[in-house]
């Protein structure tokens, strides 16, 4: 593995600065769901807050798959910078529609604009990455851009317990989210022409020294169309479940009926889910750490029927063990994200991987809009998490038949970046 050189790293991390904050700004409504369904100003029943805060769910999900594909498209004929200033500044408008809105209907709208600039994100910044790293020095870049994408996963709800914990309301909370897209927006006005150019020279004259430019390792058109598809209908299905579950994550943990000093209830279930989720960084290091290019199929089939009796599990769990059962979910769960990833590139020519990553993350993300809704809308917590527990066992079965179809092929040097 390469090192990167000072600007190179600079804008890794600048860029992965940005991974962390979309992944906040996805997760910031289930942070504080239970508090906008309640609030007395909507008239929303008791008895209809799930089935309105997994609507308010799917609005903001719906658009922030179905963006991806257009702002692969767009970063590709604009440029990944513009695209980046436009995710950033937009969101920060809407949370500042969401802190204004005086109706349900204008936190919808929030909500759905929200999801729309969130979604330019991964095909922009994954790209522009991609661009100005070469392939000695790419997979430790790829590995700081996850590990901050899962912090950020996890840092939504840790921000919303902090700053509810010091008495600010739901509105207030998106007030403080608007910020940091605005100050992350300036810092690339300001920093990422100079990086790019740093590190485009740097990593071409590095190209040059050891007699090879990005692009021209052999067996990298190679296509497997099939697996693909196969691998895209796992993910949609994969993406349904992991958006039916972080959506409520709080409010099933507010179940276990925890007190510890004197931290109020929504701060409380906003740690936990804070630290469950850290705990996903674990398995996503794993899966990279022991993954290879001929064992992929077979470690994501495992990882996904692993994960089935954990979801289960949540649907029995009462009291403290409900933090236990998500505990376990979380890293067994996560370990098919870089596991995917890296299929990704072994089933697609790299001439076409931008397009089809966005492909696979407006699929994914699109089809996993739905969750929320359809998790809001069955009450039983057993029958609930069954049925998600089921359609996990459904994606390692097709897992199953991607390791049947493809079998063991040989890989080109990408296959193992994308692990990282």
């Amino acid at each position: 593995m390469g090192k990167m050189n000072a600007a190179t790293l600079r804008l890794v991390l600048l860029i992965s600065c940005c991974h962390a904050l979309v992944h906040v700004y996805e997760h910031s409504l289930a942070s504080v769901e239970q508090l906008i369904v309640a609030d007395s100003a909507f008239g929303v029943a008791a008895a209809d807050q799930e089935k309105v805060s997994g609507a308010l769910g799917n609005w903001l999900r719906l658009p922030f798959g179905l963006c991806a594909l257009a702002a692969g498209w767009l970063a590709d004929r604009f440029g990944a910078k513009r695209l980046l200033l436009v995710y950033l500044f937009g969101c920060s408008m809407a949370a500042l529609l969401a802190w204004y809105s005086p109706s349900l209907l204008l936190v919808t709208t929030s909500m759905f604009l929200l999801g729309l600039f969130a979604g330019i994100y991964h095909p922009a910044g994954v790209g522009l990455i991609t661009h100005h790293t070469n392939p000695e020095n790419r997979p430790m870049a790829l590995g700081y851009h996850g590990i901050f994408g899962s912090a950020g996963i996890a840092a939504g709800p840790l921000l919303a317990g902090l700053v509810l914990n010091m008495g600010v309301t739901w509105r207030q909370y998106y007030l403080v989210l608007s910020l940091p897209g605005i100050v992350l927006g300036a810092l690339l006005v300001l920093r990422l022409s100079r990086s790019q150019q740093e590190s485009q020279a740097a990593n071409t004259q590095a190209a040059k020294d050891d007699g090879k430019a990005d692009g021209q390792n052999d067996g990298e058109d190679d296509a497997y169309w099939r697996s693909y598809f196969m691998l895209i209908a796992l993910a949609s299905v994969a993406g349904f479940v992991y958006a039916a579950i972080l959506h409520f994550l709080p409010r099933y943990l507010d179940g276990a009926h925890l007190q510890l000093g004197d931290i109020p209830p929504q701060s409380l279930r906003n740690y936990l889910t804070a630290m469950v989720l850290l705990l996903g960084i674990i398995g996503q290091y794993t899966a990279g750490r022991v993954a290879r290019p001929t064992t992929l199929e077979p470690l994501m089939a495992g990882a996904l029927f692993a994960a089935a009796p954990c979801v289960l599990w949540m649907g029995f769990a009462e009291g403290t063990a409900r933090v236990g059962a998500a505990a376990l979910f979380s890293p067994v769960f996560f370990m098919h994200q870089p596991l995917f990833n890296s299929l990704v590139a072994k089933y697609v020519p790299r001439r076409r991987r931008s397009l089809c990553y966005g492909l696979s993350f407006t699929v994914g993300f699109g089809v996993g809009s739905l969750g929320p809704n359809f998790a809001g809308r069955i009450e039983d917590y057993l029958l609930r998490y069954g049925c998600l527990a089921a359609l996990l066992v459904l994606c390692g079965t097709l897992a199953l038949v991607l390791w049947r179809w493809h079998g063991p092929v040989e890989e080109d040097d990408d296959t193992e970046e994308a692990l990282a």
